[in-house]
């Protein structure tokens, strides 16, 4: 008799593949709310006009914004679902403990951003096909951008989408933890933006903390703080986690 020796990175190695291949539903959402924000963005974010007795013109702004917006959604819920109790119970099908379980979700949906970072790119550059050939305009003006621009777009548009799923892992975690929460952290985020309506202040908590990384114009300095957001966020649901009940 003897007994095999099985490494922690060996069992999170196969419940990824397992959830690569379990989890694609999530990649079937994802091109759907695409779809939904290339539809939206047709329309424009906003733009202006003028002109005189001789001549009009009308200007409009186009960008994959809201299709940025829709997918940062899809990663804030698809790490949501990750968290509950189903999905935690498919890693019982392995020998494994719940390290594993959660450096194979981390890795998922790291996957799963990169992914969402792939797909951006192209639905960006269908959004500007739609509107050549869906638009009737005679003057079409693109901002060029250089090959470092768009490798720095790419990567802080995967950043984004990591960003929300580690928050929306803590969220998840915190709901399994109590039920609770269900009611707490939505009435926390209303709640600021209420009274901020109320007090008729300039910005909220919510905003505040947006703006650390929008507005943030160095690109190392903004990976730095995602790396260090997401950690935190990572290892505080994993702590969270290990208070919860094990399977029965």
């Amino acid at each position: 008799m003897y007994l095999t020796k099985v490494s922690l990175w060996d069992v999170v190695k196969k419940q990824l593949r397992f959830k690569l291949k379990s989890y694609r539903g999530m990649f079937t959402s994802l091109m759907m709310l695409q779809i939904i924000g290339l539809l939206f963005s047709l329309g424009g974010e906003g733009g202006g006009g003028g002109g005189s007795e001789t001549f009009s013109y009308s200007m409009n702004y186009y960008s994959g914004n809201i299709i940025l917006a829709f997918m940062m959604i899809w990663a804030f819920i698809s790490a949501i679902v990750v968290t509950t109790q189903a999905y935690r119970f498919d890693d019982y099908s392995f020998v494994a403990n719940r390290l594993s379980s959660h450096l194979s979700n981390i890795l998922f949906l790291g996957w799963a951003s990169v992914i969402g970072g792939v797909t951006f790119v192209l639905a960006s550059q269908s959004l500007k096909l739609s509107f050549l050939f869906l638009k009737d305009r005679e003057f079409i003006e693109s901002q060029p951008m250089t090959v470092l621009q768009m490798a720095e777009g790419f990567a802080a548009t995967i950043l984004y989408l990591f960003l929300f799923t580690a928050i929306g892992y803590l969220v998840g975690m915190l709901v399994q933890r109590s039920k609770i929460f269900i009611i707490v952290l939505p009435a926390l985020l209303f709640g600021s933006l209420f009274l901020n309506v109320f007090l008729a202040s300039e910005s909220t908590l919510v905003i505040d903390i947006g703006q650390i990384f929008v507005r943030e114009t160095s690109f190392l300095l903004f990976l730095l703080k995602v790396l260090f957001t997401t950690t935190i966020a990572y290892g505080s649901a994993v702590a969270i986690s290990n208070s919860l009940e094990v399977r029965k």
